[in-house]
C-alpha cells in the first residue's frame, strides 16, 4: 500500500496527539523502518510494550497511523503504519482559536527540540562513530535577503531536493545505507 507524501493538518487534536516526543518517535521509526508490531517498535525506542500500546492508539484516533492487518501471521499479531509520510501545519490556520494557536506554537517548539535532539546527539557520538562518516555529515546556515514570495520559493525548492533523494531507487550494489536525519528551518530573524 502507498502512503500518501504529505497532511496538512488544521486539527488541534492531532497536533497535540502527534507533538508528545514519544509517538513523534514512533512515527519516525515508522517511517525509517517501515510497518513494524508493538514489540519492534517498543525494541527500537526502549520502551515498554504497554506504553507503546497505549501511544499508538493515541496516534491512530488522530488518523496518524493505523493498522495493517495483511502483515500479520495470525490473529494476535499486529501490525502498524503511518497513514502519511510527512506532516505539515501552519499556526495560522489556528489563529481564530487562542487554545488551538497554544498547541499548534506547542508542536511547533517541540518539533524544533526534536531535530535539536538528534543533532545534538550525533555530535555526542562517539569519534569511532563520527570517524566512519568522516565529512559526510553537515551544517550550514547562510543570512539572505528574501520577500515572503521568495522564501516559499526557496522552500518549495528545497523540499523538492530532500524528496527527490527520498523517493529515489535505490541502487542494487550492497552498499550499507543508514538512516540519516536531514532539516533546515528558513525563518525572518535578526543577527
Amino acid at each position: 500500500m502507498e502512503t500518501p507524501a504529505v497532511r496538512q493538518i488544521t486539527d488541534s487534536r492531532v497536533l497535540a496527539a502527534m507533538a508528545h516526543p514519544l509517538r513523534r518517535r514512533l512515527m519516525d521509526v515508522l517511517k525509517v523502518h517501515g510497518p513494524s508490531t508493538v514489540g519492534l517498535l517498543a525494541e527500537r525506542t526502549d520502551q515498554a510494550p504497554a506504553n507503546v500500546s497505549h501511544h499508538l492508539k493515541v496516534l491512530a484516533a488522530a488518523d496518524l497511523v493505523t493498522e495493517a492487518p495483511e502483515l500479520a501471521r495470525d490473529r494476535r499479531e499486529r501490525w502498524w503504519r503511518l497513514v502519511t509520510r510527512g506532516l505539515r501545519w501552519s499556526s495560522s490556520d489556528f489563529d481564530a482559536d487562542p487554545a488551538a494557536r497554544a498547541v499548534a506554537d506547542a508542536a511547533t517548539s517541540l518539533n524544533l527540540d526534536r531535530h535539536v535532539a538528534l543533532a545534538r546527539a550525533w555530535h555526542a557520538a562517539d569519534e569511532a562513530e563520527q570517524a566512519s562518516w568522516q565529512d559526510a555529515a553537515f551544517s550550514t546556515d547562510h543570512w539572505l535577503r528574501l520577500t515572503p514570495e521568495e522564501l516559499a520559493e526557496l522552500s518549495r525548492e528545497m523540499i523538492g531536493v530532500l524528496s527527490r533523494w527520498v523517493n529515489r531507487d535505490l541502487p542494487d550494489d550492497d552498499a550499507e545505507r543508514r538512516p540519516v536525519f536531514v532539516f533546515a528551518h528558513g525563518i525572518p530573524a535578526r543577527p
